[in-house]
Order: structure tokens, then sequence, then C-alpha cells
């Protein structure tokens, strides 16, 4: 197959199996998709979406956030891991919406990452689903997968996201992100692989990868 083939198929598989594509963080609107995604790292979705209930029901709106100290922030999102670190960005970033962005969610990658605990991949995520700009967040499913495809040397998660960038579609980018995110998930995982399911990878996959496979089984 060559490389154009591959992309095709990777497209066509995954329309197939996702032709509904569900987000995996539960948000109304900008400002609560900006906090869920800021807990969300280094902790699974599912826990992230226990967690924002209990805290959106005090605050889901920058102004109602700083009237909850930092403190009482952290309590509530402790599950979710790297707690002091989230808690001061949360507060801090609602402080700086009211100050600088009249209360709303800027709608640039710049004025996105200037805020407190935002990183470029949380502002992709926000560009893509909130405001439907192409972007191509990676995660460590992508990244795992962009290598095990062969798309990508995945030596850090920039070359990944430039890698993806060039060869999908930028009008497929925001879906395909997340139908590779679900795909990784459910038939490509990290542990617990089995590459009978992963029809992906078991037809394009890195001969390196498939041999330590075999190897290991």
């Amino acid at each position: 197959m060559t490389k154009e083939e591959k992309v095709a198929f990777v497209i066509e598989t995954l329309n197939e199996i996702y032709p509904e594509i569900p987000i995996p963080l539960d948000h109304k609107d900008p400002y609560t998709l900006l906090v869920a995604v800021l807990l969300s790292a280094q902790c699974t979705d599912v826990r992230v979406n226990q967690i924002t209930p209990l805290l959106f029901a005090k605050a889901d709106n920058p102004y109602d956030m700083v009237k909850l100290s930092v403190e009482e922030i952290k309590e509530i999102i402790k599950p979710c891991g790297l707690s002091p670190m989230k808690s001061k960005g949360i507060h801090g970033l609602s402080q700086i919406l009211i100050e600088k962005h009249n209360g709303e969610v800027p709608q640039s990658f710049e004025d996105l990452e200037a805020l407190p605990a935002v990183g470029h991949k949380t502002a992709s995520v926000v560009m893509s689903q909130a405001f439907g700009v192409p972007a191509f967040p990676v995660d460590t499913h992508i990244h795992r997968l962009m290598y095990r495809w062969n798309l990508t040397n995945g030596k850090n998660v920039q070359q990944t996201e430039k890698d993806a960038k060039r060869i999908f579609p930028r009008e497929l980018w925001n879906d395909l992100h997340l139908q590779i995110i679900w795909y990784g998930r459910e038939y490509s995982p990290a542990r617990g692989w089995n590459l009978e399911k992963d029809i992906i990878t078991k037809t394009i996959g890195r001969k390196s990868v498939l041999g330590e496979y075999y190897k290991n089984k």
C-alpha cells in the first residue's frame, strides 16, 4: 500500500466504525469544556466526567469560579490528580477571562495558550470542539497509533501533530482526532492489546511493531 492508500484506509475504517462521534468530555459551553480539558491531564475522561458536575454545580462560569478559593476548587477536583496545579490554573484563568475577555473564552490559539495551565493540546481541543476551528490535538492514544501505523516516527507529540496535519485533509482533522482516540481506547490500547481486533494496525502497521507483538505472543 502507498502512503496515500494507507491514509485513505484509515479514514474509511474510522468512518465505518464511528459514523457518529461522541465527545469524550461532558460540557455545555466553551468555558466548561476548557475546565474539563484542563482537568483531563493525566486523568481519565470517565473520572473527569464524574468530577465536573460537582464543580460546575458550584461554578460553571468564570464569575462564580473566582468566588471559590483555590483551596475549595482543589478539594473538589482532588480525584483528578495534580489538583494543586489544576486548581490554581482554573482560578487563575477564570480571573483573566473576566479581566481581559469579558468573561468569554477567547477564540484564538494565542490567547488560549496565554492562560495559566493551558498548553497547546488543551487550546487545540477547545478550538476544535468549542469553535469548530480545524486542529489536531495529539494525546497519548493518537501518538501511539500514528507510530503503530507507521504514519510518523513519533519522536514527540509535536512531531506527531505535524505529521498528522500534513497527511490528513484539514477538513477532517476535528472528526479524525476524536475517531482515533476512540479507536485507540477500544481496539489498540497500550496494555492488553489484541492485534486480531485491531484491523488498522494489522493491515498497515509498522513492521517492527508487528514483529514485536508476535514475538511476545
